[in-house]
C-alpha cells in the first residue's frame, strides 16, 4: 500500500475523478483509523458552470487554485460537509467531490458518527460521507500527503467504469462527470 503522491492529483480533473475509484480514503481520527474505498467520485473543473472554481478565486474557492493534493471541503444545506480532492494539471482549478465509500476500518466508529446500522448507509452520499469519516470544516485545505487525512492505492482495480449525469446541480448536467464502478454499484448514492 502507498499513500499517493503530489504529481498523483497533477492531472486531468476529469481522468483523476475515474482514477480515484477503488482507492482508500483514510483518516487518523482520535478514535482510531477510519478509512473506505472511493466508490462514488464526481468532477468539477473550471470554466464549468457548476463548478465552484468558475467565479474565480475567493476565500472560499481559493484552495481549488492553488497545488493539488489538497482538500476543498464546503457546508451545503446547511448542515452538511461535502469533500473535494483538489486535482488539477497546472494553471487549471479544479477538484474531485466524493460521493460515496465502501466502508473498511473503523465501521463502528462510522456507525456512531452517523447514527446507523446499515453499512450501506454509511457513506452512500457526501454528506453521509463526511458525517461518517468525521470530516469537517476543519479540514479545508487539508494536505492530503499529510498523516491525519490522505488517500492509498492497495491495489484494487475498480475494473469497469460507470459515467452518469452528476447529482443536485442546476446547470451542466449534460455532463457525464460522476463515476462509479460497474461491480460496486450497490455502494453509490441514490439520485
Amino acid at each position: 500500500m502507498r499513500k499517493l503522491d503530489r504529481e498523483y492529483y497533477r492531472r486531468d480533473t476529469i481522468e483523476a475523478a475515474k482514477a480515484l475509484l477503488g482507492k482508500v480514503l483514510v483518516h487518523r481520527a482520535p478514535e482510531g483509523i477510519i478509512s473506505g474505498r472511493i466508490m462514488e467520485t464526481e468532477a468539477y473543473v473550471q470554466g464549468d458552470p457548476a463548478s465552484h472554481s468558475t467565479r474565480g478565486i475567493t476565500e472560499r474557492t481559493k484552495v481549488m487554485f492553488e497545488e493539488p493534493g489538497h482538500v476543498y471541503i464546503y457546508l451545503i444545506y446547511g448542515f452538511h460537509y461535502c469533500i473535494n480532492l483538489v486535482a488539477h494539471p497546472d494553471g487549471i482549478a479544479g477538484g474531485v467531490m466524493l460521493r460515496a465509500l465502501k466502508p473498511i476500518d473503523g465501521i463502528e466508529q462510522m456507525m456512531r458518527n452517523r447514527g446507523r446500522e446499515s453499512v450501506y448507509d454509511l457513506c452512500s452520499g457526501p454528506g453521509k460521507l463526511t458525517q461518517a469519516m468525521g470530516i469537517d470544516a476543519s479540514f479545508y485545505g487539508e494536505d492530503l500527503l499529510g498523516d491525519r487525512l490522505y488517500v492509498i492505492d492497495d491495489g484494487v482495480n475498480a475494473g469497469e467504469i460507470v459515467a452518469k449525469p452528476r447529482i443536485g446541480i442546476k446547470v451542466a448536467t449534460e455532463k457525464l462527470w460522476r463515476f462509479y464502478p460497474a461491480k460496486y454499484r450497490e455502494w453509490v448514492s441514490k439520485p
